[in-house]
């Protein structure tokens, strides 16, 4: 699974753009602030029509113009495919060999990627919403059910919240159960799928984590709650769950309980790795994580995704440097930095030099 090619037209801070990558490792370089991690966001983007950056789409125009299109040639597990996307202020399009796409469960799965970039050290050191974040953005790309029944839990849980607003009580008594019967539906399923992600998860996590360390620090991860059994007895738990805390959400005025609250403990020798974890070991644990969610979607595909390393190896001593660029040999890694012999570790490569949201051959 490859990105062969990618053209960009005022994205960002391209004009009209096309770049080439190889199989095996791209190295996107050049002086800060010239599009580097533009254009490897613009490859994470067509993969899974999400930007890792930022939650609207009309950022991503370049300034002062009132559209951006982003196109790459790739192959995946269903062959050759070529993908378009044109965004406007008032919307996008989506596009998989000439073919629209109207929902946007049908843009995931097709092309796989996994993004790291230093904000992806928020996955240890910020609150849960980031956790739920990256689990929720993994497993829509393996699990379009899980996509679908995400976005559903959150349009019931909404109704809910504004039920519990309201100051009929009797109306909220009244109506509490049938939304809940709902909510519990999608959430087993949202529930099932984190517990059965992690398991796969955690073992990868740690065994990448000693290779980046030699073997020198222990990385744990679980699930803040221990979700065992079917989706329907998950779901009657749920409901359980809910039905007791009536008062107490009437009160709050939200749903204090469900997968929109759960969370992911994460610990480095340990120690909880929020409180904790140095920067150097928050940085390997993060990096441990995707190069863990890399083997997953091998494992569930049966190829690898297309990884991408946003400005990683500034904050990595020589000898992690070495064994990452070594963990990334056999698929197509993008890594954009500021110098590329300082990435390279004597690995052969297809170098990119990135200059005023230009590529300079």
């Amino acid at each position: 699974m490859h990105i062969k090619n990618l053209k960009l037209k005022n994205y960002r801070n391209y004009t009209d753009e096309a770049v080439d990558f190889s199989d095996g490792l791209n190295v996107v370089f050049g002086k800060n602030a010239q599009g580097k991690t533009n254009c490897a966001e613009a490859v994470f983007y067509l993969c899974t029509g999400i930007s890792p950056r930022c939650r609207r789409d009309k950022q991503l125009i370049k300034h002062g113009e009132s559209f951006a299109e982003l196109s790459a040639q790739a192959c995946g597990r269903y062959g050759k495919m070529e993908i378009y996307a044109k965004i406007t202020e008032s919307g996008r399009e989506f596009y998989i060999n000439g073919n629209k796409i109207t929902r946007n469960a049908d843009i995931l799965g097709n092309l796989f990627s996994v993004f790291f970039s230093p904000q992806e050290l928020r996955l240890i050191q910020d609150g849960p919403d980031e956790r739920r974040r990256f689990l929720n953005v993994s497993i829509s790309q393996l699990s379009r059910t899980y996509f679908t029944a995400l976005n559903r839990y959150n349009k019931v849980l909404e109704q809910r919240n504004n039920l519990l607003k309201n100051r009929d009580l009797a109306l909220i008594y009244d109506t509490l159960p049938v939304w809940d019967l709902q909510l519990c539906k999608y959430a087993a399923i949202v529930a099932f799928k984190r517990a059965e992600y992690i398991d796969k998860l955690a073992p990868l996590a740690a065994q990448a984590h000693s290779y980046l360390t030699d073997g020198g620090e222990e990385l744990k991860i679980s699930p803040d709650k221990n979700y065992v059994g079917t989706e329907e007895e998950l779901a009657k738990r749920l409901f359980d769950e809910l039905s007791n805390g009536y008062d107490r959400d009437i009160r709050l005025g939200y749903t204090a309980c469900g997968p929109h609250r759960d969370d992911m403990d994460i610990s480095v020798n340990g120690s909880d790795a929020k409180i904790y974890a140095s920067q150097g070991q928050t940085r390997t644990a993060a990096l441990s994580i995707k190069l863990a969610e890399v083997e997953i979607f091998k494992e569930v595909s049966g190829e690898y995704p297309v990884l991408i390393l946003d400005d990683v190896m500034s904050e990595l001593d020589l000898p992690r440097r070495k064994k990452l660029v070594e963990r990334t040999s056999g698929l197509q890694t993008i890594l954009t930095c500021t110098h590329a012999e300082r990435a390279l570790c004597g690995r052969e490569t297809n170098k990119i030099k990135i200059e005023g949201g230009a590529v300079k051959r």
